[in-house]
């Protein structure tokens, strides 16, 4: 299968947050179960496009579900296989929490985990399957190997900050034990100016 139009992005930043999240991430005490934030998502992809987003956490994720998440990336060699199972074990899990913008319905959230930052802020990821129309599913093109939407932000000690949404993509663990994200075509979406909702 050729990898000539889709973008890797395995540099330092989102793949570090995304490690440390998802492979060893501490749990957070103090934190209400429901947290509400909203940004404003700014796309480059093709012609310039801003819209607001609203990410509404209901639940975090537990250990379990981390790790049964981490074992599959761990243990399914073959990266097709492997987001196979990943996506069929993050659709049976339980609602984690929606996003939405102005003009589009809420989707589920299946992962919700959030790591301490060192200067007391924290950083947060969720993930869920990306929506896939009706044309898409029929015609089965290859964007429907990138078949997760991740969001990562990092917010100070008042629960503001910025972030990246990635939709379109692919997780896998590469020949060199590391995590790697993969996007089909596209640079993932600048997520700023967000806030946390009282």
């Amino acid at each position: 299968m050729k990898t000539t139009r889709s973008a890797r992005f395995a540099f330092a930043g989102l793949t570090a947050v995304l490690a440390a999240v998802l492979l060893a991430s501490p749990t957070l005490s103090g934190r209400s179960q429901k947290e509400h934030f909203t940004g404003f998502a700014i796309s480059l992809n093709g012609a310039a496009r801003t819209a607001t987003v609203d990410v509404m956490i209901q639940r975090w994720s537990s250990d379990a579900e981390r790790d049964r998440l981490v074992a599959i990336l761990t243990s399914e060699k073959d990266s097709y296989r492997a987001n196979e199972k990943l996506l069929a074990a993050l659709q049976k899990m339980p609602k984690a929490g929606y996003m939405r913008t102005t003009n589009t319905l809420a989707w589920d959230l299946r992962y919700a985990r959030q790591n301490p930052l060192e200067d007391g802020g924290r950083q947060i990821v969720v993930a869920t399957d990306r929506p896939v129309g009706f044309r898409e599913a029929v015609n089965q093109p290859r964007t429907m190997d990138y078949p997760f939407t991740i969001a990562e932000f990092r917010l100070n000690t008042d629960d503001r900050g910025e972030g990246r949404i990635l939709a379109g993509t692919k997780i896998f663990i590469d020949k060199h034990n590391q995590l790697v994200l993969e996007n089909y075509s596209q640079q993932p979406v600048r997520f700023n100016q967000i806030k946390r909702l009282k």
